[in-house]
């Protein structure tokens, strides 16, 4: 669902869904729990802005450090996504530790300030208006199945 929702107003092709438990599959993504929307949509914002996350940490493979400040800059970013992790004493993320450390000794802390309160409410209205569409469009989308072919 995360690579194409099948909402054309989301995504920009529709899914080519192989039945019902597609449909029921998405339709489960958005329910709310006790009636709430809103819980709805604060999960869906919060796998929004997680996948964001993901891609980034993804794309620090494909980016060239070109001094030490960078290659710390990396490292920062390695080790604070290990937070996620089951079990962060297990080998490498220890020793990635350690190289942080000894590379800090050497270049000096490069100083990681925390964004501007300003741009990461922008961040937040940004994956909160996106999961607004998609549990709206579910919801259309579970509409539409309820009434059938004949509406």
């Amino acid at each position: 669902m995360l690579v194409n929702t099948g909402i054309p107003v989301l995504t920009d092709s529709a899914a080519s869904g192989s039945g019902n438990s597609i449909r029921a599959a998405r339709i489960a993504a958005w329910q709310t729990v006790n009636g709430r929307q809103e819980f709805a949509v604060a999960r869906e914002a919060e796998v929004l802005a997680v996948t964001e996350e993901l891609k980034h940490l993804d794309a620090i493979p494909d980016v060239t450090a070109t001094s030490l400040a960078g290659v710390v800059a990396k490292l920062e970013m390695i080790v604070g996504a290990d937070r996620e992790i089951d079990d962060p004493s297990d080998f490498p993320w220890p020793h990635i530790a350690s190289v942080l450390r000894d590379m800090k000794a050497i270049v000096g802390d490069i100083g990681m300030d925390r964004p501007e309160r300003a741009a990461v409410r922008t961040d937040i209205a940004r994956h909160w208006e996106a999961a607004v569409k998609l549990v709206a469009a579910l919801e259309e989308e579970d509409a539409l199945e309820r009434c059938g072919p004949t509406g």
